[in-house]
């Protein structure tokens, strides 16, 4: 399997979505509050899809300038491998690939994932 996350961040939390290997999402989209607590609640969560999978996930997330700083920091002292992209290639990913103009975070998260395994 290649369990990979997308995290949509902005200023003060993140919404994500896991997913189990490519076109298998694992649960529901999940939001995250940037405090200790929700750090370690999203810990637990990677250590769950851990479990699972049997490897670390990836993490995948836009570049949101110091916004996503707490994430960063936590998944480098956690040591999981994260991949930060510019957000005019999401963007563009997005735009090719659905016919609606909608954004919402937990879209934009489900897209990013989409957008690992694409470009894997």
């Amino acid at each position: 399997m290649n369990a990979v996350i997308g995290m949509d961040i902005v200023k003060g939390e993140s919404q994500g979505q896991a997913f189990l290997d490519k076109g298998k999402p694992y649960g529901k989209s999940f939001t995250i509050i940037h405090t200790r607590e929700g750090l370690q609640l999203f810990h637990q969560l990677l250590k769950d899809l851990e479990a699972t999978t049997g490897q670390k996930p990836m993490v995948i997330l836009e570049a949101t300038g110091h916004y996503n700083a707490p994430v960063t920091q936590f998944l480098d002292d956690q040591n999981y491998l994260y991949i930060v992209i510019n957000p005019i290639l999401s963007y563009q990913s997005k735009k090719s690939s659905t016919l609606r103009k909608v954004k919402t975070d937990a879209i934009d998260a489900y897209a990013l994932c989409e957008f690992f395994y694409k470009e894997d």
